[in-house]
């Protein structure tokens, strides 16, 4: 199964095309004076003075006062996004619904395709296939046979979240164990297909690193962390069999966080996990984290918890009026918060006393 309909990220990025009966990859986003009370799946900062936002129907909003005020930025396309990262304040990549990765270099004011569903199947078929070729094993015929399938089914598959160490090299992930490479800025990708530890083809909903190392998190209690000699995502012990919806590198560790409020915190790399309470019910759909041990985390309720010791303890903080939030990014002086109803700011200093 996809992610959970409860969580308003997960709904988002798996709602359908943005425009029916047309090719959301075809058509550019429309420009809106609303575009900001429309619904937003994930934010990241550009530098030290920008918020990027992005959502529904090729939404690509952008803030440099802390949340109060947003500009719509420029996409060529009108798909659903999931996820965007900034890897400094002008060079940003965002995934999304049909397959898509876009890439800006102007810190987010305007956006060009770098992969579309298309042409991932097409590269993921042929990887395969070129594999199967090599090496008739079961397991490599299964992957080939479910590159088929995607491939004949088109371009409907999402990817759900992407890392990036710098501006050339960087990871997508996404549903049915989705996962691209590249390293040269998505001139080209490799397939990482067979290279998790995830055989029943789980959804990998996030991916993070945390002190020396990087991280998947995905359905069914998936946990994932890259071994990086071998080139390969290899499965951890999890603490739990639910869904992860996210994971956050904090100032003490790794924190992985899903279904009805459950969150867990490692500080060994992943050997060992505890978990944390977090003072939320609903699922918990984002996080994001400061040095200084400073981090959030927003649930698919509406509510916020905070906490200042790098997520070993939590406390819940007013965000009036309430609604579903997806995602949640630290600003200068904010915490800018993202879901079903558009984009809203708290003022650190005085709603996270």
């Amino acid at each position: 199964m996809m992610k959970v309909a409860l969580v308003v990220a997960t709904t988002l990025a798996l709602s359908g095309t943005a425009c029916a009966g047309d090719d959301p990859l075809e058509i550019p986003v429309r420009v809106s004076d609303l575009a900001h009370r429309r619904p937003i799946t994930s934010l990241a900062r550009a530098g030290a003075d920008c918020v990027v936002a992005v959502g529904e129907r090729g939404h690509v909003l952008r803030s440099t006062d802390g949340g109060k005020s947003w500009v719509q930025a420029r996409v060529p396309l009108s798909s659903d996004l999931t996820a965007v990262q900034f890897v400094d304040a002008k060079i940003g990549y965002a995934v999304g619904h049909d397959g898509v990765v876009l890439k800006s270099e102007d810190g987010g004011a305007t956006w060009r395709k770098l992969l579309d569903g298309r042409a991932a199947n097409a590269l993921l078929l042929k990887h395969m296939q070129a594999l199967a070729d090599a090496d008739g094993s079961d397991d490599v015929r299964r992957l080939l046979d479910e590159a088929r399938r995607n491939a004949e089914a088109g371009p409907d598959k999402p990817f759900l979240d992407l890392w990036f160490a710098d501006a050339n090299e960087g990871f997508v992930v996404g549903a049915y164990n989705l996962i691209f490479k590249t390293i040269d800025g998505g001139k080209s990708w490799q397939p990482w297909f067979e290279r998790t530890d995830n055989p029943t083809l789980l959804n990998l909903h996030a991916i993070r690193p945390a002190k020396n190392a990087l991280y998947i998190a995905g359905e069914g209690g998936l946990l994932l962390k890259l071994d990086a000699a071998a080139r390969r995502f290899k499965a951890l012990a999890s603490p739990y069999k639910g869904s992860f919806f996210g994971l956050v590198g904090t100032s003490v560790g790794v924190l992985a966080f899903g279904m009805r409020g459950n969150a867990f915190l490692s500080r060994d790399e992943g050997q060992t996990w505890r978990p944390v309470v977090t003072s939320l019910a609903g699922s918990i759909t984002a996080g994001d984290a400061r040095a200084d041990g400073r981090v959030a985390l927003v649930d698919q309720a509406g509510n916020v918890a905070f906490s200042r010791d790098g997520g070993d303890s939590f406390s819940r903080i007013s965000a009036q009026p309430s609604m579903p939030l997806s995602t949640v990014a630290f600003a200068r002086e904010s915490l800018v918060l993202g879901g079903v109803r558009g984009l809203r700011a708290l003022d650190l200093a005085k709603d996270t006393r």
